[in-house]
């Protein structure tokens, strides 16, 4: 039998030793097919994990071992503590891969870690327990306890409800599927689903109920600009209810990800241009209907899909962060009509993106009035917008703000 480790180890040393992202690290490391999807699991229970596997490692260990040794260590913890595997059996794969990766004079401290250790005590601080049970970071942890206060566990531990499609048709084929239903048309989310033919064809693709619940707050209109737009799920799902969609993108690959997109779901009239959004186009101003801004954030409303942010994002880029948002969103109101609607989102829990930014664009710019958008989809209503969170908004935490140029 495969060592059911080797393959997560070196997926992950990928994420910890070189900062590659989960997704790229999977998609770039030859895996067992056949173990395939309980090594993905893997890989991402880790991540998901990974403060409270530090904190046990740390509480056990007289000494911190090394990056390999402390990854092989995660793994195996993790199957211990969430998968229900046998002690016996985890603690001898963890040896021999310790073993085979030439690390011998390490095996006799993981057999014996993994034999004794205990968890740590709760901490009595409870920001420290909400980092430690929900294994976020603890700079999160202090923000969204501050911004939520006693909601702020069940927002950053909230698991993904699986995997969302949205058909075009043919769902009817699917539905026998376990799912949950959605308050958005043919929209459900899956415990699995397989891609097949169909999806070639266009008769479904994989879209966030977030994304979906932006999307569709936003009104019919004659011309609209995504102006952050790739990989392009929003721009086709506006060409449905938009007479043109133009959809701006900074980098040449990924203006290349919308038109894949757009050809795969028949939306011909979805046009993608390389532009920089935080940058003045004068080919743009004043020619649009409504501006989507869908802003670059921190991603803390979708860290149950993306573990890897826990490990990767810093409180330090939160400020910065706000910066390109109001940068961005200032310069695109330029291309707004009178009349015309400018939206602003990001899928992020945090205020200080969201409400603060919203709050700011406001004051500097009051050809613009608020108008709180509606949505299906379970939300808090906010001074500026709808903050949707994953303890009640199907696994998913965005924000969405709309404004009117008078």
């Amino acid at each position: 039998m495969t060592n059911p480790l080797t393959d997560p180890f070196f997926i992950l040393s990928k994420v910890y030793k070189e900062g590659t992202y989960l997704k790229q690290a999977i998609s770039s490391t030859p895996v067992e097919p056949a173990n395939k999807a309980r090594t993905v699991k893997i890989c991402y229970g880790v991540l998901e994990k990974d403060i409270f596997l530090d904190s046990v490692i740390s509480y056990n260990a007289q000494k911190i071992p090394r990056l390999s040794v402390k990854i092989i260590l995660k793994i195996a913890l993790y199957m211990l503590e969430f998968m229900g595997k046998h002690g016996y059996m985890v603690v001898d794969y963890a040896v021999e891969l310790t073993k085979k990766l030439g690390k011998q004079g390490a095996s006799g401290f993981v057999n014996a870690f993994l034999r004794s250790y205990s968890l740590p005590p709760e901490p009595e601080l409870a920001v420290e327990r909400i980092s430690l049970n929900a294994s976020a970071p603890l700079w999160l942890a202090e923000k969204v306890r501050r911004s939520y206060k006693s909601e702020a566990e069940a927002i950053l531990s909230a698991p993904s409800r699986g995997v969302c499609v949205r058909f075009v048709r043919g769902e009817e084929n699917y539905l026998q599927k376990p799912h949950i239903d959605t308050p958005f048309k043919g929209v459900y989310i899956f415990e699995n689903f397989e891609r097949d033919d169909n999806f070639f064809r266009g008769d479904y693709t994989f879209q966030s109920v977030g994304s979906v619940a932006i999307a569709s707050a936003i009104s019919p209109c004659e011309r609209i600009l995504d102006a952050c737009a790739a990989p392009g799920g929003k721009s086709v799902f506006l060409s449905s209810v938009c007479k043109c969609v133009v959809s701006a993108e900074l980098h040449a690959h990924r203006v290349e990800l919308i038109e894949s997109y757009a050809a795969r779901m028949g939306a011909k009239n979805v046009s993608a241009v390389q532009s920089d959004s935080s940058v003045f186009n004068p080919n743009f101003f004043e020619g649009f209907d409504a501006v989507l801004v869908d802003a670059p954030c921190s991603g803390t409303g979708v860290i149950n899909e993306n573990p890897d942010i826990k490990l990767f994002r810093k409180e330090s880029d939160i400020g910065e962060l706000c910066k390109l948002q109001l940068k961005i969103l200032s310069n695109c109101a330029k291309y707004v009509k009178s009349g015309g609607a400018l939206y602003y989102s990001t899928c992020s829990v945090l205020p200080e993106e969201n409400d603060s930014v919203a709050l700011a664009f406001a004051e500097s710019n009051p050809q613009f009035s608020v108008r709180l958008p509606e949505s299906p989809l379970a939300h808090v209503k906010t001074k500026y917008g709808l903050q949707f969170l994953p303890h009640i908004s199907l696994g998913v935490g965005f924000y969405l703000a709309k404004f009117v140029k008078k």
